[in-house]
């Protein structure tokens, strides 16, 4: 048998209604629209195994739309159907009147790919007939047949440069006929791939596989109208220079396709930037900007660009003469670090053509320069030469050429060593300039301090609460019981000291 992909797409389009649906003759007619639909095979579309059944009016019918007649010698198939957002998927009925639900696909018969916008089924075998899609498909929609989907994208120019951004069209045929419907946008990805040549004489030998760009019909970027049809990728070559092999490539989620190119040169980034320090007189630098003349019209060159300094404040400038000579911007020295420089290049090839190049960060270091050019002494030996205190002796750099041969001899630089501090001496006097002599207190002593005074307040604190608690208390009358049955004799003192002696009561 044959094998085909053919692709079935239920599109929106204008949907061709009776004017007479509405009367009670047509709704008479429904039974026999049927019929005749069931009985007389339709005319199939030349050189496709696909056909669609119906006539405009019997399509208006709701339980008749879209269907669809599959040829004895389709052996597989791909069905793409349209829904309304958010729907479930639909179901297929085969000419038998059995169902086909997404929850069947297998991955082998029965491949069922589902988003929220669209069914993508592939099915092998499929029973030859008339078939039929039921959901909530698209309003006024049709059934179309898509073979021989190919990718049609604009040549690449034939003097490319790295960093370039380049816009790049490309749009879909079916059959040698544009596509150019809008929904069709969802089910396919457009992208190109860079992939390097392997070519030792380029730099780009070794490099890994670069997407280059995508492909959008948004209206966003460079894509001049949404849903036109036309495909829009921007490409941004930030990759190595070097020999490629462009790729384009149509994925969906059942199939891909790819479009290979000529390998391409893509050429080193032809701006050039250098800096003359103090080049454009005191407080200024020289920035100079030029292009590879054998590749660019530099009367045609423009830049804009952006400079950051070293505390961080970005100055834009742009430079717009045209001319033939190197462009030429003067960067104010206000400070010491390092000056980054971003440029975008605009101008034509020597051929003619119009391009936008994104030039790499330059940068640069202003050092600050150095006070005192000093070195240590050396001796005889190429030892260090130390002061009493231990810290090497500095002399003046630019005096020796830090051989041994050409030094000093030690014996000089201590002569002078000592003639300093003799200078020392004399301008410092222990009499005239007395130094207080200060001794500082250890952390221990500090801490044996701290622990002695609180322990201090806190004996004293105790003692002077036991004092203000020691007060004489007076003496209460006691009563001892000496039984049970016992009577105990009272003895009260009053205020007058009279003490009771009366016997005690019989109980």
């Amino acid at each position: 048998m044959v094998r085909a992909y053919l692709f079935l797409l239920v599109m929106l389009a204008g949907p061709v209604l009776a004017q007479s649906s509405a009367s009670p003759a047509t709704a008479n007619n429904k039974p026999e629209a049927q019929t005749s639909a069931a009985n007389l095979p339709a005319a199939p579309v030349t050189g496709s195994p696909i056909s669609e059944l119906g006539t405009a009016y019997e399509n208006s019918i709701k339980l008749l739309q879209n269907r669809f007649r599959i040829d004895y010698t389709v052996d597989e198939i791909t069905l793409v159907f349209f829904r309304e957002y958010g729907s479930i998927p639909v179901v297929l009925v085969r000419p038998d009147g059995s169902k086909i639900f997404q929850s069947q696909a297998d991955g082998e018969e029965l491949l069922w790919y589902d988003t929220a916008t669209y069914d993508m089924v592939t099915i092998k075998h499929p029973m030859p007939g008339p078939w039929q899609a039921v959901g909530q498909v698209l309003q006024g929609s049709r059934v179309m047949v898509l073979s021989d989907l190919v990718l049609h994208a604009d040549p690449l120019p034939n003097v490319i440069f790295s960093g370039e951004i380049l816009k790049q069209t490309a749009y879909l045929t079916n059959g040698g006929q544009p596509i150019d419907y809008s929904e069709f946008r969802d089910v396919v990805d457009l992208s190109i791939d860079f992939i390097s040549t392997n070519n030792p004489n380029y730099e780009n030998f070794g490099a890994a596989t670069e997407t280059i760009a995508r492909f959008e019909d948004n209206g966003k970027g460079l894509d001049e109208k949404p849903l036109d049809g036309t495909f829009t990728g921007q490409f941004n070559l930030a990759v190595a220079a070097g020999e490629w092999k462009p790729v384009f490539s149509v994925t969906t989620p059942m199939f891909s396709r790819e479009q290979v190119d000529p390998n391409i040169v893509l050429y080193p980034n032809p701006i050039s930037i250098k800096v003359d320090i103090d080049g454009g007189g005191p407080g200024y630098h020289k920035l100079l900007i030029d292009a590879d003349r054998q590749h660019v019209d530099m009367k045609s060159l423009l830049i804009d660009g952006k400079i950051r300094y070293p505390n961080g404040d970005v100055q834009n400038f742009s430079l717009t003469e045209l001319s033939n000579d190197i462009r030429e911007f003067m960067i104010i020295s206000y400070d010491y670090g390092i000056f980054r420089v971003k440029l975008t290049a605009y101008g034509n090839t020597v051929d003619g053509r119009d391009f936008i190049l994104d030039v790499p960060e330059y940068s640069f270091l202003l050092e600050q320069p150095e006070l005192e050019n000093l070195a240590p002494a050396l001796d005889e030996n190429g030892n260090p030469i130390l002061t009493p205190e231990g810290t090497p002796v500095m002399m003046d750099s630019a005096s020796s050429d830090g051989t041994a041969g050409q030094q000093s001899t030690s014996e000089e630089k201590l002569a002078a060593l000592d003639s300093a501090m003799a200078d020392k001496a004399l301008t410092e006097s222990p009499v005239d300039n007395p130094t207080p002599i200060t001794e500082e207190m250890s952390t221990g002593e500090l801490v044996m301090w701290i622990v002695g005074l609180n322990g201090a307040l806190v004996i004293l604190g105790g003692g002077l609460i036991w004092f203000l608690m020691r007060t004489p208390k007076e003496k209460q009358p006691k009563s001892k019981d000496k039984g049970k049955g016992d009577n105990s004799a009272k003895v009260v003192s009053d205020d007058a000291g009279i003490i009771d002696l009366d016997m005690p009561k019989d109980n």
